[in-house]
């Protein structure tokens, strides 16, 4: 993404320690947990869209109410009304939801060092997950296809995203 001038966040980087603890320790977040952590990282893709920076955010937005976190801010929360097809977001985001088989998944997490959630911890986030779905802004692209290919696609995608918002 960098050919595309965009800043690169991974939310990882910015889970409290209390999370990152509580994921070495095996044991799965739950929704108190993440929504500060969402909320954190909404206000981050905020101050780069007042700033007009275009930003690329690697994040495990698993439940589509995770997802309007990081369009809406904590107001997604208080108001947890449903989506108005006319309603306008407060962020325009394109989510890219990467889409593959548990063992393709668990085959790169075994080979990631240095990271404070365990193997363990996968199957957890298949049961959270709710995949992206209309009214969502999203693509869906496999993991079964090489890096390469993916990065194109999601290039093409936010190509054809901005070319429709002019």
């Amino acid at each position: 993404m960098r050919c595309l001038g965009w800043k690169f966040y991974d939310a990882d980087d910015y889970h409290p320690l209390e999370n990152k603890k509580k994921m070495a320790e095996g044991i799965p977040l739950n929704d108190e947990d993440r929504i500060p952590w969402l909320c954190t990282l909404h206000d981050i893709l905020r101050r780069e869209d007042t700033s007009r920076q275009d930003t690329i955010l690697a994040c495990s937005a698993l439940k589509k109410m995770y997802r309007r976190v990081l369009i809406s801010g904590a107001s997604a929360i208080e108001t947890n009304q449903p989506e108005q097809p006319r309603e306008k977001p407060a962020l325009k985001i394109l989510f890219v939801h990467l889409d593959g088989p548990m063992d393709i998944i668990a085959g790169r997490l075994e080979k990631r060092r240095g990271h404070f959630m365990p193997l363990e911890l996968l199957k957890s986030q298949f049961d959270t997950l709710e995949p992206p779905s209309a009214p969502e802004n999203f693509i869906t692209i496999s993991l079964e296809k090489s890096l390469a290919e993916i990065v194109l696609e999601i290039e093409n995608a936010i190509l054809q995203s901005e070319a429709l918002m002019e």
